[in-house]
This record gives structure tokens, C-alpha cells and sequence, in this order.
């Protein structure tokens, strides 16, 4: 579940208690942290979709992250590419 209260100052504008499967994808996103965090990607658009089912969200999930993960291992090669060529800049470096 997911508690969202929008807030101004003191002032409650909103609250939406959904199950997770009910945001849809289009307003999610991934960040690189563990597993892969869910996060949301606009707190002033959020897209609550009661049609989405468990099962579809999971599917949707799984699609995310098959295309979000080889996207990471290629930032993650890189930085290896850097640092094995800064560390070799100052390995002769006298």
C-alpha cells in the first residue's frame, strides 16, 4: 500500500491510500539503489489506474526492469573504464 498527502504549508490538499499496482508505470520510475527502488517520478502527476491488476503490474514490473538493468550494467562498465584509466594516469604517474 501507499500512503500519498499532498501538502501546501500546513494545508492538506490530498490523500490517496492505493495499492502499489494501482500507479501506473507512466508516472513511476526506477532508481539504482538494491533491487531497483520504485520511486515516483512527479509527485504533481500521479496516475491512479484501478484497472491495473496485480498480475498485469508484476508483468509491467518485470518489463521495467529487464530494460532498466542493462541499462545500469552499462553505466556501470563505463565507470569501471574510467576508473581503471584514472588509476593507471596515476599508477605512472611519478
Amino acid at each position: 500500500m501507499v500512503l500519498l498527502v499532498k501538502y501546501a504549508a500546513a494545508t492538506i490538499q490530498e490523500v490517496l491510500f492505493v495499492r502499489i499496482e494501482h500507479l501506473a508505470w507512466d508516472c513511476l520510475t526506477i532508481g539504482a539503489l538494491g533491487w531497483g527502488q520504485i520511486q515516483i517520478a512527479n509527485a504533481s502527476r500521479i496516475v491512479v489506474d484501478l484497472s491495473l491488476t496485480k498480475r498485469d503490474w508484476m508483468l509491467q514490473l518485470c518489463d521495467v526492469m529487464l530494460a532498466f538493468y542493462p541499462h545500469e550494467i552499462e553505466k556501470i562498465t563505463d565507470r569501471i573504464s574510467y576508473f581503471g584509466k584514472v588509476r593507471q594516469f596515476w599508477t605512472e604517474r611519478v
